[in-house]
């Protein structure tokens, strides 16, 4: 079994895979369990590949060319706050009262749940700061300065894009900002899901998609997302489907594998066996 994930620029990506290997590497190094007999008896193995692959898998889904975009979920730090501030030092008096304005809204969120943390390097200026947190791809950016406080609220940007907006500061900003967060999380994911559902077509026709690889090649892409066609199982036509498209087998999905029945494979013309996906790949 496996897991195929389509990126953003239509090329597939086998994401994580299991396999049964039967008793073949038991026998090899000699891995025996006791049966309810007492007997020792080869063990049956399986694979489960799921790793940093899929660390690949979600860089490429969701990134841009501003730099990483995290969905918010596996971010390790989802928000971070920047004060506006030159420093303690400078200003001290004022310092110290936005501080006071920042760590109570830093509380609340971190009671909402939130990984927020606060950038407190006074020898960095804002908009370095603003670039680094994006090109990391946190979340949430938020801003507070002193007008910031005097008027009650923080200023927040998405990594996703959009325009800066406005929180009322206070006991609620913590839900505020979880309730943010878990938008984003959806949009990516809602995104990802439409990518995957609009890069997918079904095709009878080879020479379809063979034009549809060769147009996506000739403009720069190379990968022209995912077809499902009807398919007879022969690895000698896969190579040479692979031989002159490049796209492979990506995986035989196992909720359309009853549509099989009564058609023709899309290369060879003979009785179906399955409905294959394919498409270029990683």
């Amino acid at each position: 079994f496996t897991i195929e994930a389509l990126m953003q620029n239509g090329w597939a990506l086998q994401s994580g895979t299991s396999h049964f290997l039967g008793q073949n590497f038991a026998k090899a190094f000699d891995v025996t369990f006791s049966d309810d007999a007492n007997q020792q008896q080869h063990v049956w193995a399986t694979s489960w590949g799921v790793s940093t692959r899929l660390v690949g898998a979600l860089i490429m889904s969701h990134s841009d060319d501003s730099g990483l975009v995290l969905p918010p979920a596996v971010a390790p730090t989802q928000a971070v706050v920047v004060p506006i501030s030159p420093g303690p030092d400078k200003q001290p008096e004022q310092h110290a009262e936005l501080m006071a304005f920042v760590d109570a809204q830093v509380a609340s969120m971190r009671a909402a749940g939130v990984r927020v943390s606060i950038d407190t390097r006074w020898n960095v200026r804002p908009g370095p700061k603003f670039f680094e947190y994006e090109r990391k791809g946190v979340p949430l950016r938020i801003e507070a300065g002193p007008r910031d406080m005097a008027a009650g609220k923080l200023v927040v940007a998405r990594r996703t894009g959009g325009d800066k907006f406005d929180l009322p500061a206070g006991e609620g900003v913590g839900g505020a900002i979880a309730a943010e967060l878990d938008a984003m999380q959806g949009a990516l994911l809602a995104a990802a899901e439409a990518r995957l559902s609009d890069g997918t077509r079904e095709t009878d026709s080879y020479a379809e998609m063979a034009d549809a690889l060769a147009a996506a090649e000739g403009a720069g892409s190379g990968g022209a997302g995912l077809f499902l066609v009807p398919w007879f199982d022969d690895a000698a036509a896969e190579k040479s489907i692979k031989d002159e498209t490049k796209a492979t087998i990506r995986c035989f999905p196992l909720g359309e594998q009853h549509r099989a029945e009564g058609r023709v494979c899309f290369y060879s013309g003979k009785p179906a066996t399955h409905m294959a996906l394919f498409g270029r790949a990683f």
